[in-house]
Parts: C-alpha cells; structure tokens; sequence
C-alpha cells in the first residue's frame, strides 16, 4: 500500500481543487459508454458498493465488472507520466499517488476476479475515441460469459 507519510499536496485548497474537479461517476467517457450499451439492449448496474472497487458498469448474471479508468489518475502511459510529474510541482506526492492509484486497482482487479468476475478495465481515451467499440468489447464479453 502507498504511503503518504512526509508528503503533502501542496495547500489544503488546491488538494480539494483537484478532488473536486474529478468526478468519481458520470464521468464522459462513463455516459458514452452506458449510451452505447443500451442501445445494444445490455442492461447493467452502476457502481455497486458491494464489490471491490465499486466497478463503473456490472453485469450481475454473467459477473462481468466495467472499470472506466481515467487516463491521468490511474496511470496510463505510467512511465512516461511519471517522468512527467517528476518535472512538475511537488513531484514526489504525485508520484506517489498516481503509483498508488495503480496499485489499488491491481488489487481490485485480482479481488474481483478472484470472486469469479470478469473485469474490463477500458481507458477514458479509448471509450472517447470510439464509444461503439468500447462497448462492443464489453457486449463480446458479457454474452461469452451468459
């Protein structure tokens, strides 16, 4: 697990800034993607507390869990964007953060599918990029899985 200790974001107002600017549901690429898998006629839960991670989109009876990952914050591109932070402001929090998004969604991944779920982890970009394929590639999954 990360540890924060001796790190700081830089002021207590620019922390809340940026958890506030940062939607945790109904994101874009989220609603792009709900969009597109009912007019496929898939029908889904959002954001069951009940299971690890709180996936974005569930499909109970086939147990397939949709994580719509946010490229920033959970690490796409992780060493590049490492490098990139490490450039920035306050670098070693960032770091830290970002690395520790990452391993709690491993974590997630590996609770889930040790509980007999399928998990697709879809990228924000690529679900903007192309809504229609993102959720053809879950539609595949949930009726190999039923």
């Amino acid at each position: 697990m990360t540890r924060f200790d001796g790190l700081a974001p830089a002021s207590p107002r620019s922390s809340r800034a940026a958890r506030g600017a940062s939607r945790k549901r109904d994101t874009t690429c989220e609603l792009a993607l709900r969009r597109h898998l009912t007019l496929l006629g898939l029908r889904y839960r959002l954001a069951p507390k009940d299971l690890p991670g709180k996936p974005d989109i569930v499909f109970r009876g086939p147990h397939v869990a949709v994580f719509c990952d946010g490229d920033f914050w959970h690490g796409r591109a992780i060493e590049e964007r490492i490098k990139r932070l490490a450039a920035g402001h306050n670098a070693p929090y960032w770091v830290a953060k970002i690395r520790g998004n990452v391993e709690r969604d491993r974590r997630f991944t590996e609770q889930l599918e040790a509980e007999g779920w399928l998990v697709i982890r879809l990228w924000e970009t690529d679900i903007l990029r192309d809504p229609v394929a993102a959720a053809e590639v879950v539609r595949r999954a949930v009726a190999h899985r039923r």
